[in-house]
Formats: structure tokens, sequence, C-alpha cells
């Protein structure tokens, strides 16, 4: 698997997740981003993150050359990357530019995503091990 770019593992069916992903402009800052379904996707680097020990139902994770990151450490390192165009995203990247308040905030966005999920009647992702 080419080390090129960087790789994101989210969850497609989640509402919030697809949403960020999208919002985040990171092609615009840093070039080749690949998105990765992980409800849908057979790709690799699925099972490479599930194989790091990342809960795939507890945040997304991501690859970066050699460094793999998961939860609140992504949305922190995707709020240094991210373009400053639109308003949604200048304050996102606020936000989560700082290590602790990204710390701090995800597990409660977590819990929201877990809720939505489950009153939307969607199952966790399957973990194939």
């Amino acid at each position: 698997m080419s080390n090129d770019g960087i790789w994101i593992v989210y969850d497609g069916e989640c509402p919030f997740c697809s949403a960020y992903v999208k919002l985040v402009r990171l092609r615009d800052a840093v070039g080749k981003v690949r998105l990765v379904d992980a409800r849908s996707s057979d790709d690799p680097i699925v099972g490479e993150m599930r194989a790091r020990g990342f809960d795939l139902n507890q945040g997304m994770a991501m690859k970066m050359g050699d460094e793999y990151l998961h939860g609140d450490a992504v949305i922190h390192r995707l709020a240094l990357m991210s373009g400053p165009s639109g308003t949604l995203n200048r304050v996102q990247a606020w936000v989560f530019r700082s290590r602790r308040r990204s710390a701090l905030l995800y597990p409660i966005m977590r819990a929201g995503r877990n809720a939505t999920l489950k009153l939307m009647g969607r199952r966790p992702i399957p973990d194939p091990r």
C-alpha cells in the first residue's frame, strides 16, 4: 500500500461522519485524500486500521505516511490541516486545533453519534475478525 497522501476511514452510514469529512476541505489544503467508508469498502486500509487496534465504531481513523491516528487525534490533526474557506470550516478548525478541546469534546460527539445511529436503526460496523 502506498504511503502517498492521506487515508481517512470513517462510517459512511453516520450522517455526522459523512458531513464532517466533506466539510473539512482537505484536498484544497493538502492534496491527495482518500476517503474510505468502513462499512462498504473492502479496501485493505480498513483491515490495517483494525489490526492496529482501532475500533471504527468509536471513531474515524487516519493514515498519513507512516503515522496512524484514531478518534480525537484525527479531528485534531484534520483541523490543523484544513483550509480556511467557509464559515463552518473556520469554526471547526478553531475548536479542534486545540488538542485539549478535541480530547474533551470527542467523547461527547461520539456519544451523540452512537445515540443517533441507534435511533436510526443502524447497526455497528461489522468486524470480520
